[in-house]
């Protein structure tokens, strides 16, 4: 059984948080970030630690308690360190440029295809086959990041593709000759 909703979350200093109701507001020097926290679970802030509580232990009660302190967890790191996910195309011709705050990517089809930064969402582009998508919402830049890769999916074959830094792709052998 998890245990992750008993565990208290630290305040650093410079960050503010402000309970209305289920909306939690966390205020920090990148920005500020709303989570609303579910219905039967209740959040305090005491002695400079957040504490995420459930009424019972009900089934449902006992899923959304860690749900409810992982999301308020994320927003504090967010507005203090932020998070970036890096990520690497590969491939003859596959390239990525910056125009403005969009970005333009070349990845083999007709036409080059533009992605919109979104609000409160940074892309950074170091040389034509490195990329970053920075931000203070975890789940927003996952999301991004998730929608780039899917533009141009690793080839198991050939290895061509956008994938996540790091991230090891399983290759196929191909068909032999006789």
């Amino acid at each position: 059984m998890s245990r992750i909703g008993l565990a208290p979350i630290a305040v650093p200093s410079g960050v503010e948080i402000k309970i209305n109701g289920q909306d939690v507001e966390v205020k920090g020097s990148k920005g500020t970030q709303t989570v609303v926290i579910p219905e039967p679970i209740t959040v305090a802030v005491e002695d400079n630690e957040i504490k995420v509580s459930r009424p019972d232990d009900e089934r449902k009660s006992r899923a959304l308690h860690g749900l409810s302190r992982s999301l308020v967890n994320n927003a504090v790191v967010g507005v203090t360190e932020g998070y970036t996910i890096k990520m690497e195309i590969f491939g003859v011709g596959y390239r990525v440029q910056q125009k403005g705050k969009d970005l333009e990517f070349a990845l083999g089809y007709s036409h080059p295809i533009l992605i919109k930064a979104p609000e409160g969402i940074t892309f950074a582009v170091d040389g034509a086959t490195k990329l970053s998508v920075s931000g203070i919402d975890k789940q927003k830049v996952g999301q991004i990041a998730a929608n780039i890769r899917r533009l141009r999916k690793d080839d198991p074959y050939k290895g061509k593709g956008i994938r996540y830094e790091g991230e090891q792709v399983r290759r196929k052998v191909g068909k032999t000759g006789k």
